[in-house]
């Protein structure tokens, strides 16, 4: 028994002296390559050069910005146009939305052993953990729908400055190539992208890189531009950067220390290359690895939660569903009082702005009384949970206006002329159709809060739409009803339905501090998954 134990413990210290050796070994020698970069161009000591106040390149908010039309400017992703380094985030984003949880599980396992491996070794064990058997049509509809919100978050404001003073621009990464093309084409109008490329077997990826193996990206940038030199580099202030912008003409850096504390560096919303107005995917957070384990600490928890708070909903009444949810952490805020009906033989129409499906439920929680809603899709496990009455729609304008004068003359009724949630700061295009349909019209908006979960989907399983949005930890619903439509602003006024429908678009825009879009549910699907957004049962509207 103790020969066994002897030889066993000599064969972990050899194992840890040799990881200890090796680590000694490559530390060393990028201490001296990188104190030789420093000290050959331009003659400075290594102290010197290293430090802050005197870097080897001037600082990107030293770029004159002027004249540069013409000129071709590289520059990475990762902590340069991102001001964030890391990219395990993004990695988690595809592992997730892509692959599914149990893929997201493993990659926030390896997390436990990424930090001892070198940066290659780090890169391609992620590759491998987030695509190996990914579809390449799952990964599409990642970079298309869920990438771009986190990336314009995260998008560093003076260094897409001077991107875009520039003629023509190209982007050099070691990440995957499929992972930010999409974006840096679409929202940033970047002329090339060059990336690690990952190998494919029908229509899967094998989580392996091609050939040529990751992306160098210096040696590349020679590759591509052969012996012409592009005028304008940019870069962090790692070795490797250095030795990729040192091939350009003009050379700046961006530094992790400014670029963490300027609120220069932040991107407002305003201010975005594009609008996002259309995102999907289930997470409401960046997945950074802290953030990721506390999820997953969460997640159980939160699914009894969520069926807490669904059955307190269904099956109690109002006033003690309301106390129970806000014991549960729900959060509801009601401003302004539901009017009267002016007429005996029709309910009120209240028009929503549509946030999640269960905008009609809050709304009929909060004012304590029963509504019914009406809904163009809706799958079967929501209607057989939800505690108020729907009815579907079905896209024939003439039987959908008869179908809600039937429910209007029955009692109060919610529509949401949206058609479709919008999770941004903007109102869709509003259907005309409930203009004419009644007098007693009262907007209310309707805004919601979550921070770990969204809770709609574009090409997600949309039964389980209102179980992520009830998993928050605290989420929240903010109503306020307005005042009722006057009557000379109604269609018995002398209005049409379109100035009805566009008017009260705009008061609920005002109301939430949004913005008014032309855009309609056909535009978001076919931007979010590649459809007009019908499910089982729906039928395409006539024309």
């Amino acid at each position: 028994m103790v020969l066994p134990n002897v030889v066993l413990r000599l064969v972990a210290d050899l194992l840890w002296y040799k990881i200890l050796a090796n680590s000694c070994y490559k530390a060393a020698r990028k201490m001296r390559s990188y104190g030789f970069l420093l000290r050959n161009p331009y003659g400075k000591s290594s102290q010197q050069s290293q430090s802050h106040q005197n870097p080897l390149f001037p600082s990107v908010t030293k770029c004159d910005l002027e004249n540069k039309g013409f000129d071709t400017l590289v520059c990475d992703m990762h902590g340069v146009l991102l001001r964030s380094q890391s990219f395990f985030p993004y990695f988690m984003l595809v592992a997730f939305e892509g692959g599914g949880i149990l893929r997201a599980f493993c990659l926030l396992l390896s997390c436990l052993f990424l930090w001892v491996l070198d940066y290659e070794c780090k890169l391609r064990v992620m590759i491998f953990i987030t695509f190996c058997g990914l579809k390449t049509k799952d990964m599409e509809n990642v970079s298309r729908a869920v990438l771009p919100k986190f990336y314009l978050e995260n998008l560093n404001a003076e260094v897409y400055e001077v991107l875009a003073s520039a003629g023509s621009r190209f982007v050099f990464t070691s990440v995957p190539r499929v992972m930010v093309e999409g974006f840096l084409k679409e929202y940033l109008r970047v002329d090339g992208v060059v990336g690690t490329e990952l190998q494919t077997s029908g229509q899967y990826f094998t989580g392996l890189v091609c050939g040529s193996g990751l992306l160098v990206k210096h040696t590349a940038l020679i590759n591509y531009f052969g012996d012409q030199k592009p005028e304008l580099g940019l870069g962090s202030s790692s070795f490797h950067d250095q030795l990729f912008i040192s091939q350009c003409k003009e050379a700046y850096v961006v530094n992790k220390e400014e670029s963490k504390s300027s609120a220069n560096s932040i991107m407002p919303r305003n201010k975005y290359p594009k609008p996002l107005i259309f995102h999907d995917g289930r997470l409401a957070f960046l997945p950074t690895p802290l953030a990721t384990l506390s999820m997953f600490m969460w997640l159980p928890v939160g699914i009894i939660l969520a069926i807490f708070r669904l059955f307190v909903g269904i099956m109690l009444p109002c006033k003690l569903a309301l106390l129970l949810g806000a014991m549960s952490g729900i959060e509801i805020r009601l401003k302004g009082e539901s009017p009267s009906s002016s007429s005996y033989s029709k309910g009120v129409l209240y028009v929503c702005s549509h946030r999640t499906l269960l905008d009609p439920v809050f709304l009929s929680k909060s004012l304590a009384k029963p509504l019914t809603a009406v809904t163009y899709s809706l799958s079967k496990m929501s209607e057989i949970i939800a505690p108020i009455r729907t009815v579907r729609l079905t896209r024939d304008r003439k039987k959908d206006g008869d179908t809600m004068r039937k429910l209007l003359s029955e009692g109060d009724l919610v529509v949401c002329p949206e058609g479709t949630t919008c999770r941004e700061p903007y109102l869709l295009r509003f259907s005309s159709l409930f203009a004419e349909l009644a007098d007693d019209i009262v907007p209310v908006a309707m805004n919601t809060h979550v921070s770990m979960f969204y809770g709609t989907t574009a090409s997600g399983l949309k039964c389980l739409d209102p179980i992520f949005f009830l998993m928050n930890p605290r989420p929240s619903y903010h109503i306020q009803i307005l005042g009722k439509l006057p009557k000379e602003l109604t269609c018995s006024g002398g209005r049409s339905s379109h100035e009805v429908a566009n008017y009260i678009q705009r008061q609920l825009a005002d109301a939430l501090g949004f913005e008014c879009t032309n855009l309609t549910r056909r535009d978001k699907y076919l931007m979010l998954a590649g459809n007009e957004g019908f499910v089982n049962g729906d039928q395409r509207p006539k024309t």
